[in-house]
């Protein structure tokens, strides 16, 4: 898991070595201090020697000086080192996202991975930087202090041995039972996003429902089970510092007994016994052996807090796409021509019953197809199988003869244009929307396509025409307007199979039979696939299909279906019965 993590690191490999390695001089250098103190005590002070005093005062203040700078040095590298991690970690994520099939996104709803991208990434960043500097200095300041101690007396380093199992184990019972907690906490954080992302994505609805109350009441409780976790788990995590206290203090009291009366015992002689620089050397080792435990101990409380997002992040990074092209992928797409063979689909492998069953259809390249059916009856499934946005279950669906799983998964999607239910524009120009299709579309290009998408004189109206900014969303333009601008994107993509699911339906009558009139006439080599409401949206195509319960229940023209199919029937007299 930690390796897949670390592969993230890349061109900031060489700061993630250097920190550690000034950090080692840095805990050198401070562990230099005491000794010389002791030196300094007994030598200069005791002694009376201002040579001795001066001497290592100097080697006192270089220490310092020298140690202040390899710090900076350390904490400038260890920032860098972190910051282009968490760069790097948030480009990987993003970039196995864009590679999800539609059921690996099925697994991970947008407000998880969008919790994972942000606040995951922060978490791990700082438990990163934490380990390379903290995680590096507290060891070596614990192991050359508890070296230099021994180096003074043997028997008084023997109290720093006796304490570090105490805090050792106390450390060990915080972090395990507060990590199952953090990873309740880190859930419920993707409920919380769920719901601030519905909210504003649905803000309009909202306020015109007058439910701000209801909305607030849901934000607040999910929040207040944030809280309460958090708050759990902080009150177990606030053992770590008394305890830590309680060591430290147990350690000082305890040298400065046995020290002082080593010292009176011995009348003070550094040879033979133990002096007051010693004593007061063991005593500032002591507190660096404690102070580095607990920051050490702070490391491992950044750990055990990141490693539920370690988890969650590794979780997106190990996802791989159910929908791979061939070991031999073909790449040019001869015709629009689209077979479905015996198609069976379902969703899920627990599922009961399939989306679809039984599906038997040839359209034939250049034809427009009409679907029709009620709703529920797996319309945009089916429609989803062509450009393999999801696999068949059974069966197959063919493209211009070949099966859609053995093309380059790339080549059969250029080939495939289809507007959504879902409308969806971005923020940025009219123009920058359109070239989604094509990213190198010329002006003309663009304009040929939104005269065929019927949205060419409402460009024109706008502000700053095809330089007009449009919000996230699409909010500063109407509906029909939205579904107009994602035709003629998709237009651009000059495709041989063009598929509408329900793309008109928020467009009057009079454009709909402009849009299927320019479609015969400007793109007749195109095959044209309308899933549609109404009747009159695909009565001129060449066959109409009408879909019941995931069942292909009747095919044929617009007169035919009248005469043999009840379903079609039924639904073109409630569209035309007149009053």
């Amino acid at each position: 898991m930690y390796r897949k993590l670390l592969s993230s690191i890349r061109e900031y490999r060489r700061h993630c070595i250097l920190t550690p390695l000034y950090v080692t001089v840095e805990s050198l250098l401070d562990i230099a201090v005491p000794t010389l103190m002791a030196y300094l005590i007994d030598r200069g002070i005791s002694g009376n020697s201002m040579p001795d005093i001066l001497l290592i005062g100097l080697a006192l203040l270089a220490c310092a000086v020298l140690s202040l700078y390899i710090g900076l040095l350390a904490g400038r590298v260890s920032a860098i080192a972190s910051a282009g991690f968490a760069k790097n970690l948030r480009q990987d994520m993003f970039h196995n996202v864009q590679k999800f099939s539609f059921p690996n996104i099925d697994r991970f709803s947008t407000a998880s991975i969008i919790t994972r991208l942000t606040t995951d990434v922060s978490r791990v960043q700082n438990a990163f930087q934490m380990v390379i500097r903290m995680g590096v200095r507290s060891p070596m300041m614990i192991i050359f202090a508890l070296f230099f101690s021994y180096r003074i007396d043997p028997r008084f380093s023997l109290i720093f041995l006796v304490i570090l199992p105490v805090m050792g184990t106390g450390l060990l019972l915080i972090i395990r039972y507060v990590h199952p907690i953090f990873v309740r906490v880190f859930r419920i954080y993707d409920r919380l996003n769920n719901v601030v992302q519905e909210n504003l994505l649905g803000i309009r609805v909202v306020k015109s429902y007058n439910r701000e109350d209801h909305e607030m009441q849901k934000f607040a409780e999910i929040s207040q089970y944030i809280y309460q976790g958090f708050s759990k788990a902080e009150k177990r995590l606030a053992y770590n510092m008394p305890l830590m206290q309680f060591c430290l203090y147990t350690v000082m009291i305890l040298l400065s007994w046995f020290g002082t009366r080593e010292i009176l015992a011995t009348g003070n002689d550094p040879v033979n016994g133990l002096s007051t620089g010693m004593l007061a050397s063991l005593i500032t080792y002591s507190v660096q052996i404690l102070m580095s435990l607990m920051l050490l101990s702070r490391a491992f409380v950044m750990i055990v807090i990141s490693r539920a997002s370690v988890e969650r992040i590794v979780e997106v990074l190990e996802e791989e796409s159910d929908l791979k092209s061939g070991e031999h992928p073909v790449y040019t797409v001869k015709d629009g021509s689209v077979t479905f063979e015996n198609v069976i689909f379902s969703y899920s492998s627990q599922a009961g019953k399939p989306v679809l069953d039984n599906i038997d259809l040839n359209i034939k390249s250049g034809d427009t197809i009409g679907i029709l059916g009620g709703t529920g009856s797996s319309k945009s499934s089916l429609v989803q199988l062509i450009p393999r946005l999801y696999d068949v279950t059974g069966g197959r669906v063919t493209v211009g003869g070949v099966d859609v799983r053995e093309y380059d998964v790339d080549a059969l999607r250029n080939q495939v244009a289809m507007v959504l239910q879902k409308n969806v524009l971005f923020s940025g120009t009219v123009k920058e929307n359109l070239r989604w299709g094509n990213e190198n579309a010329s002006d003309e290009d663009m304009i040929r396509a939104c005269r065929l998408a019927q949205a060419h004189d409402f460009i024109m109206e706008l502000p700053a025409q095809y330089d007009t900014y449009i919000e996230q969303g699409g909010t500063n333009v109407s509906g029909g307007q939205r579904q107009r601008l994602c035709i003629a994107r998709a237009l651009l993509k000059k495709p041989k199979i063009l598929i509408l699911d329900d793309s008109t339906s928020a467009v009057d009558t009079k454009t709909d039979q402009l849009l299927r009139q320019a479609f015969k006439n400007e793109i007749p080599d195109v095959t044209k696939i309308i899933i549609a409401q109404r009747v009159a949206s695909v009565q001129d195509a060449d066959k109409i299909v009408i879909l019941d319960d995931g069942k292909v229940s009747a095919t044929g023209t617009h007169e035919q279906l009248l005469e043999t199919c009840d379903i079609y029937r039924e639904v073109y007299e409630s569209q035309y019965k007149r009053y």
